[in-house]
């Protein structure tokens, strides 16, 4: 009987179970709700040092109420309203900005910062760069003895000077305070790549010399794609050295070699260019393996040997600069010219010498006369005992000589000279000053005379 009751039931049990389940489904329950509520009020609550964008919601003197989506606003104050300076006067209501939240005064004020944000946002942009290795530029705002102060955002970078490039440390100064070293790169813009950070030290190192050492690497290896032999382009000498000068292309250098300076004789760059000088160059050869590039400036000239017979004949007198002696004779450079010539050592002086250095020195501006030119061999042969004319050579001893036989002296030169070689007691003479007449003390040495 239990059993068959017990079956009876069963249904009725389950219709009744069913019926005092029943309810509102469990979404919409009022705790469920509230759970809700208090779990999204949990997610949302501010941290200190969280990062939050918000809204300008109002603006007093020294304050502002910004919303970050919290039960209650947000305040800027005091001294970080004086670290915004003048941003602080251009922000508006309803400007997004981004804010850190740092605590809650005794009132339950959540007080914020807008200057730290922006910090926190610029030493994760550094990160960023130091992780990539990006180069970037920014301008010095700052120095010390010890380097110069880029700021990136917020956060000051320090450019030690041994991280500055060649270029930039040649803008120190050497006189006046230590300090004072780099006051010539203040507001200068630098190319820079971020080396070393330390957020807990509060440290960022940069480096120029590293970033334009890449940044030349990449310069030349575009240059190198796009150079073509016999191309002329525009450069600005960077160095000298013994065996040319290297002209900066705009990233990537370029060698002069000395026999490419100028179509005449120097024995250092220096006497043709110089540093920071602004010129043309042609591009002589490129070399994509070596990375090498080949320029000249003297093709860009008219070869002078080209225009020597249109300004230059034989027996023409030009002024000259001695700039080598050989044991055969001197070379001499033209004056406002690039040509040379070749004074013989038999065209030195008359009498007999062992080296030009008896006659000229290295330097000495002397004037020559033209007495061979060949364009074909590019020669020039020059003289300087042919300058002054034979007539002026002759070496007077001041012996008075009489007037009938002067006047005879113009129909024949020679018998006038045996003449009054002969004569001793001369009908007159003339007047001698004080030097001719202690000149005639001495032995008069005998007369030359030239036909």
């Amino acid at each position: 009987m239990s059993n068959q009751q017990t079956a009876v039931m069963d249904p009725e049990a389950e219709f009744l179970t069913e019926d005092m389940d029943a309810g509102p489904p469990m979404e919409d329950h009022p705790m469920a709700l509230l759970l809700e509520e208090f779990d999204d009020s949990y997610v949302n609550q501010p941290q200190t040092g969280d990062i939050r964008h918000g809204v300008v919601v109002d603006k007093r003197a020294g304050e502002l109420l910004i919303d970050i989506g919290y039960k209650s606003e947000g305040i800027v104050t005091g001294r970080e309203v004086d670290r915004l300076e003048g941003d602080f006067k251009e922000m508006t209501i309803g400007d997004e900005v981004p804010v850190y939240v740092m605590r809650e005064d005794r009132d339950g004020n959540l007080l914020l910062s807008v200057s730290r944000a922006r910090a926190e946002s610029d030493w994760k942009h550094a990160e960023e760069l130091l992780e990539s290795q990006d180069m970037f530029t920014g301008s010095v705002s700052g120095f010390n003895r010890g380097g110069v102060i880029v700021k990136i955002g917020q956060v000051r970078g320090f450019v030690p000077a041994s991280q500055l490039s060649s270029e930039s440390q040649s803008q120190q100064l050497t006189e006046g305070e230590p300090d004072n070293r780099w006051m010539k790169l203040m507001d200068v813009e630098l190319r820079m790549k971020v080396i070393d950070l330390d957020r807990r030290r509060n440290r960022l190192i940069l480096s120029e010399r590293v970033a334009i050492r890449e940044w030349r690497r990449e310069q030349k290896e575009k240059l190198l794609e796009t150079l073509e032999e016999n191309s002329v382009c525009e450069g600005v000498v960077s160095s000298l050295a013994d065996f040319g000068a290297f002209v900066n292309l705009g990233g990537a250098d370029g060698l002069i070699h000395l026999s490419e300076l100028s179509w005449g004789r120097i024995s250092h760059p220096k006497e043709v260019v110089s540093i920071g000088q602004k010129l043309q160059v042609m591009v002589l050869n490129v070399d994509r393996e070596r990375k090498r590039i080949g320029l000249s400036l003297r093709r860009l000239q008219p070869e002078p040997w080209e225009t020597v017979p249109d300004r230059y004949q034989v027996g023409q007198i030009v002024r000259g600069v001695i700039t080598k002696l050989v044991h055969f004779g001197a070379f001499a450079r033209l004056e406002g010219d690039t040509i040379e010539g070749l004074v013989h050592i038999s065209e030195l002086t008359e009498r007999r010498i062992a080296h030009p250095s008896e006659v000229v020195t290295e330097g000495q501006e002397i004037d020559l006369r033209i007495i061979r030119i060949d364009t074909d061999k590019r020669r020039m042969g020059l003289s300087l005992k042919q300058v002054v004319p034979a007539e002026e050579s002759v070496e007077f001893d001041w012996e008075p000589v009489p007037l009938e036989e002067n006047a005879e002296g113009a129909e024949n030169t020679a018998e006038n000279t045996a003449s009054a070689e002969n004569s001793a007691a001369p009908a007159a003479a003339p007047a001698l000053d004080i030097q001719s007449r202690t000149e005639l003390t001495e032995e008069p040495e005998p007369v030359k005379v030239v036909a």
